[in-house]
């Protein structure tokens, strides 16, 4: 008997999403934001099958993640936030807590969720990392993706992906 192999496609036509974004460092989150929507539109979801929620910050992810997995309403969740390096410790439970929350809540409700959440150094490496390419941008290079380096858009294929790996699992 062959060996079965089981892949997700990218194909989000029929599948509802939910994307919980932090309203903290909005500056980032927001391109991640139209990232993830852009993502799952050029895939085939249409904008009824897409509910955003926004959190007051990356802390509070995981609750609101929880929340919809278990709701029903959705195929896959992708949480998006960015957490900057201070001075102070914040950053690491900031970051550490609300990497575990979602884990967490993805494996308690057998939903997938999709990590969006930076966590960086620095503004300049939010940004990149938010799809604003600034060495690309000064030289004026206009056939270059408006998704090219976004992780909310490589999120919400991820999430895709794994919504549809799921269905044929069963």
């Amino acid at each position: 008997m062959p060996i079965q192999t089981l892949e997700g496609n990218s194909q989000a036509r029929d599948l509802r999403f939910a994307i919980v974004a932090a309203r903290f460092n909005d500056f980032v989150v927001s391109r991640l934001l139209a990232g993830a929507i852009e993502a799952l539109k050029r895939n085939g979801a249409s904008d009824g099958n897409i509910t955003v929620a926004r959190v007051p910050g990356a802390f509070d992810l995981p609750v609101a993640a929880q929340k919809f997995a278990k709701s029903g309403t959705c195929d896959a969740v992708i949480a998006l936030g960015a957490v900057i390096r201070g001075a102070t410790p914040h950053f690491e439970y900031v970051s550490a807590e609300c990497a575990s929350g979602l884990a967490r809540a993805s494996l308690d409700s057998g939903i997938p969720i999709a990590f969006g959440v930076l966590t960086t150094d620095n503004t300049e490496q939010a940004l990149e990392r938010a799809g604003q390419n600034t060495t690309l941008q000064a030289q004026g290079d206009a056939h270059v993706d408006t998704l090219t380096g976004n992780k909310g858009a490589d999120a919400a294929l991820c999430a895709i992906e794994m919504a549809n790996l799921l269905r044929q699992i069963g």
